[in-house]
Order: structure tokens, then C-alpha cells, then sequence
């Protein structure tokens, strides 16, 4: 738990940091956010979601709150006030507070910021991933700008709920042409049943993953390819391993979706590697 939260400027404990009733945030989900994963004390991937929060920012047209080099100060600082070592740091900007309306506010009106940063147990994380999770299909009904971070992520927190409500860990989402396009809150992967690593790609208006893009140069360095394709439902229960990738789960493996266990029902070996060269790789490079 997030001991200090940063507000509109002002750093407070945690159970005292308040945003205003009519915070459009709060009001309209008229907001964006972005989580950097904490390795030892520094940020994680940290060009890759400082450049997405500006892009989703000006896809919303909203004003940036600060600077980078200023928005940089804030996160460190919170995560140095919660003293966190291996964690996360979450960020969110709203387009602030004003009456009630649809429409935007006056020009000039303050974006709203809130950062709260906590610790996780990371023999934990590496425990669940040893074991793998198993996933429940849902019909993805989100809005067409997925690729935008924003803060309206009710039918993610449902399609997660229906999730753990069956037994399982995460949900894959399914288009309407019954083709995979990300968790509820990761990339989704796989190792296809003749070998090729295969995720969709970043023009289908998916979420744009900063582990993703990492996990893509891991790839390449690597000397393997990735195919950018989408894939069915089928082509998942069939693979040789899926996996899913996220700034707090890092490279996830999945055992069994819908009920129907892959493989052997265990964690795959290339998920296993490429989780291992991603956690080495962004310990190295965080800042």
C-alpha cells in the first residue's frame, strides 16, 4: 500500500489525498495513466511510458501537467517517500476540475495529477510465473481508441472479474471476428503450433505495451522473429505456449485458457528465457 500520494502538488498520506467531486477523472473517465514497474529503487522502461503518456495525452488534447524533466522529480520522489525498492509507481492526469458538462472546460484550467507508488513482493511474482495463470475468453467491447491509455477501463475491470469469478487468472479479449486482441490489462502472445512467436500488431488499435515494445528489441537481439498477426482463439488453444506481457507482470506464461490446458499444462521454455532476459535488461538500464 501506497503510504504518500502526490496531488495537484502537494505530497499527503495516503488515506488524506483527495481529488475535487467534479475531477473529470472522476466525473467522465476524461483522464489517462501510465504504471512504471520499480527495479531496485528505479524506473523501469522509462523513455517508452513517458513518451506514451504524452502521446495519449495529446490524443485527448489534454495539456501536459508539467514538464518530463518535472514529472520525472514527482515520480522519484514519491517512490523514494513510500520507500519502495521493487514495486510500482502509478501516475494519472486528468483534465481537471470544472462544472459538470460534457464539453471541455475553459482553456486554462489545470490538469489534475495524482502518483501513488507500493512495493510487491517479487518472490511472489516470480512464484506465480513459475506456475503460469489460466485465462477466461471474453467478447471485447471496449471502445475503438484502445490504443490510448485512459482511465475508462470498466469493461476491462468486468471482463477481469468474470475472470477470477471462473477460476482464473486474467481474461483474453476476442473481437468480433473471434481473434485475440490483449488481456485486460496485457499483450497477449504466443508460440503457434508451428513455432512462430505471433502477437497483433500495434495498428489495430490495441494498447501500444511498453513491455511489449522492450520484449520486441529482447527479440530481435536475440535473433528471432516476431509475427505481428493476429490470432483466434483456436490458434491459442493449440499453440505451443502463450504468454502475456505487462509493466507489472513483466513476461506472464499461460497454462490453460477456457478451461483447456496447453500443453502440459506447464509454463513454456521461450516464455521462461524471455522473461529472464527482460528482468535482466530493464534492471540494467532502469533509471
Amino acid at each position: 500500500m501506497s503510504r504518500v500520494a502526490y496531488v495537484n502538488g502537494v505530497y499527503r498520506p495516503h488515506g488524506q489525498a483527495v481529488v475535487h467531486v467534479e475531477d473529470r477523472g472522476f466525473q467522465f473517465a476524461d483522464g489517462v495513466y501510465e504504471v512504471w514497474s520499480v527495479a531496485d529503487g528505479r524506473l523501469a522502461d522509462f523513455e517508452g511510458h513517458m513518451t506514451r503518456l504524452f502521446r495519449s495525452l495529446g490524443e485527448l488534447r489534454i495539456d501536459p501537467p508539467m514538464s518530463r524533466e518535472a514529472l520525472t522529480r514527482v515520480l522519484r520522489e514519491t517512490v523514494r517517500r513510500n520507500r519502495v525498492r521493487d514495486g510500482i509507481v502509478y501516475l494519472q492526469v486528468t483534465r481537471g476540475t470544472a462544472r459538470r458538462d460534457h464539453p471541455f472546460p475553459p482553456p486554462g484550467t489545470p490538469p489534475s495529477v495524482v502518483v501513488t507508488a507500493k512495493s510487491m513482493n517479487f518472490d511472489a511474482l516470480e512464484a506465480k510465473a513459475a506456475k503460469g495463470i489460466t485465462v477466461l475468453t471474453q467478447p471485447d467491447n471496449r471502445w475503438g481508441r484502445c490504443d490510448i491509455k485512459t482511465v475508462g477501463l470498466l469493461p476491462n475491470v468486468l471482463a477481469k472479474q468474470a475472470a477470477l469469478d471462473a477460476g482464473a487468472g486474467d481474461a483474453w479479449l476476442v473481437d468480433e471476428m473471434g481473434l485475440i486482441t490483449e488481456g485486460t490489462s496485457n499483450n497477449a502472445w504466443i508460440v503457434d503450433k508451428d513455432g512462430a512467436l505471433r502477437t497483433r500488431d500495434i495498428q489495430a488499435n490495441i494498447l501500444r505495451g511498453i513491455t511489449r515494445q522492450t520484449l520486441m528489441e529482447i527479440v530481435k537481439e536475440e535473433g528471432l522473429t516476431v509475427d505481428e498477426r493476429p490470432f483466434s482463439v483456436e490458434d491459442a488453444k493449440q499453440a505451443r505456449e502463450p504468454f502475456v506481457t505487462s509493466a507489472s507482470a513483466f513476461v506472464l506464461p499461460v497454462v490453460g485458457i477456457d478451461g483447456a490446458k496447453i500443453g502440459d499444462g506447464k509454463p513454456g521454455p521461450l516464455a521462461k528465457r524471455l522473461r529472464d532476459l527482460y528482468l535482466d535488461k530493464t534492471r540494467d538500464e532502469a533509471i
